[in-house]
């Protein structure tokens, strides 16, 4: 039982099977075992995990928010893109076009739905989703589509 103790509190810190097991002087084989043939042990080493691995972004974001107070630009782009929607990715997508015939108000309220779909965004949410020729810049046989 101190055996399984001491892998829970380690999980708590490291949320590493490999490194818990190294630590607390067991074998992976009987770490598995142990979830296989105890479920309290299967739900405290789950528990265990989830603690550890909320321990490790908490780090994380403090080391990041650190960096970001340094001022070290791939810091502050990371924080950005993923915490700002002005920052967020997009999504392009380029067709060949076929032919320049417009299209319905109904057909563009599919190919927008069919968008959100892919895009994750609702239809409603849309407003400044365009479908448009391609610029001056682009392709001409080309159309472009930005969400």
């Amino acid at each position: 039982m101190e055996n399984k103790d001491t892998i829970l509190e380690i999980l708590k810190e490291m949320p590493i099977i490999e490194v818990a097991c190294k630590k607390a002087g067991i074998g992976r084989a009987t770490y598995y075992r142990w979830r296989k043939e105890d479920k309290e042990f299967r739900r405290q080493s789950d528990d265990a995990l989830s603690h550890g691995i909320e321990f490790i972004n908490d780090m994380s974001e403090s080391q990041l928010i650190t960096l970001i107070k340094e001022k070290k630009m791939p810091a502050i782009t990371l924080w950005l893109r993923n915490n700002h929607p002005r920052y967020g990715s997009r999504t392009k997508i380029y067709t060949p076009a076929s032919s320049r015939e417009d299209l319905s108000s109904e057909e563009e309220r599919i190919v927008l739905d069919a968008l959100a779909l892919v895009s994750g965004i609702k239809a409603d949410e849309q407003n400044n989703s365009t479908i448009s020729q391609p610029d001056s810049g682009e392709s001409q046989d080309k159309e472009s589509v930005s969400i």
